[in-house]
């Protein structure tokens, strides 16, 4: 397939490149939480993440402005797209990662406070907006835009992970009451999401190889879940209960790791890092919390090890992609069919 000319490549800047801002926050909030068993070096690891990604943020914004002004054709065609549509939700999503790390950092309590609510609040209110919006689908049924069973991927927890993050800054940040209610909002869709993902396998066979890194979503409902609980003042065995379904769910979508390594990289392999960065940062939190115990640490500091690979391989990769022309080029769509009235 040839490669896009020097003006085209912005044409296929679409949403779902901010997940490598999401990548870089989670691990930063990974490092974070490994500060009490690492010392200083995760405190400036943390920074030095953060900071990338809110200079990835700034350009990624700054890009989508101009291809909105030049490609507008492009954006309602993301808006349309059975399946791109739930991208969307990535942009509120690093709004709330981008605030959470700010308030990790202690920037909420100096002369950055008004910038970090104001942050938190646009990717709060946007991600609801956003969630009702791609949920509205529903509502047309099987046709056209609406829910299709072969149009469902993981990427659909999108929109749902998306809500149940906002306890992680918006408690300390003084928001706890509508923090909580948002978080309800994830926790009533993440099952009927997982559901229906179960069922679409069962009816249509797997989502395209392409987007096999995407499954590793499926871990960072119950990570997150996990953390956010904690934030709340949940209690620390139920944080145990939901690290144990996240720790299943990891085991379990790592069995595609040999067919991920065979794909050529492309932007859905950034799907893998924020679950394995959640993953990390809930197992070292219950290891703090529940007296420092070695084996935990431990596991812990190894989860957040393969997260820091993963991300850094994820950087090389997409850095080799910008410079061979690969990332920003049309991608291959199946076509998505209704399925029959009797299928399954």
């Amino acid at each position: 397939m040839p490669h896009p000319t020097p003006a085209a490549p912005l044409k296929y800047l679409f949403p779902g490149w901010y997940a490598i801002v999401m990548g870089l926050c989670g691990l930063s909030l990974a490092f974070h939480q490994a500060v009490p068993s690492m010392g200083a070096a995760a405190g400036a690891a943390a920074l030095a993440l953060a900071a990338l990604a809110a200079l990835v943020f700034a350009i990624l914004a700054v890009a989508t402005v101009l291809r909105g002004l030049r490609h507008p054709e492009a954006w309602a065609e993301d808006r349309r797209h059975p399946v791109r549509h739930t991208f969307v939700a990535t942009l509120p999503i690093a709004l709330i990662l981008l605030a959470t790390a700010a308030v990790a950092a202690g920037l909420h309590a100096g002369a950055a406070r008004p910038a970090v609510v104001a942050l938190w609040w646009a990717g709060s209110l946007s991600q609801l907006f956003v969630t009702a919006w791609v949920l509205s689908r529903w509502w047309r049924g099987n046709g056209a835009g609406g829910l299709q069973w072969a149009s469902l991927t993981p990427a659909l927890f999108i929109p749902v992970v998306g809500n149940v993050l906002a306890p992680l800054a918006g408690v300390t940040l003084g928001f706890a009451p509508w923090a909580a209610a948002q978080f309800g909002v994830g926790l009533l869709f993440w099952p009927v999401v997982a559901v229906l993902l179960l069922v679409r396998i069962a009816t249509q066979g797997m989502w395209p190889e392409r987007l096999l890194p995407a499954t590793f979503i499926f871990i960072a409902p119950p990570a997150v879940v996990g953390l956010s609980t904690l934030q709340l003042g949940g209690p620390l065995l139920l944080g145990w209960v939901l690290w144990g379904m996240a720790l299943f769910t990891t085991l379990w979508v790592g069995v595609l790791a040999r067919r991920i390594a065979a794909l050529p990289f492309g932007l859905p392999h950034w799907g893998m890092s924020f679950p394995l960065a959640a993953m990390a940062a809930l197992t070292l939190r219950l290891a703090h919390a529940s007296g420092g115990a070695t084996p935990a640490v431990m596991g812990g500091v190894a989860l957040l090890a393969l997260a820091a690979i993963v991300v850094a391989g994820l950087v090389l990769g997409t850095l080799r992609g910008l410079r061979d022309g690969t990332l920003l080029a049309p991608e291959p769509v199946a076509p998505i069919v209704a399925a029959p009235a009797n299928a399954g």
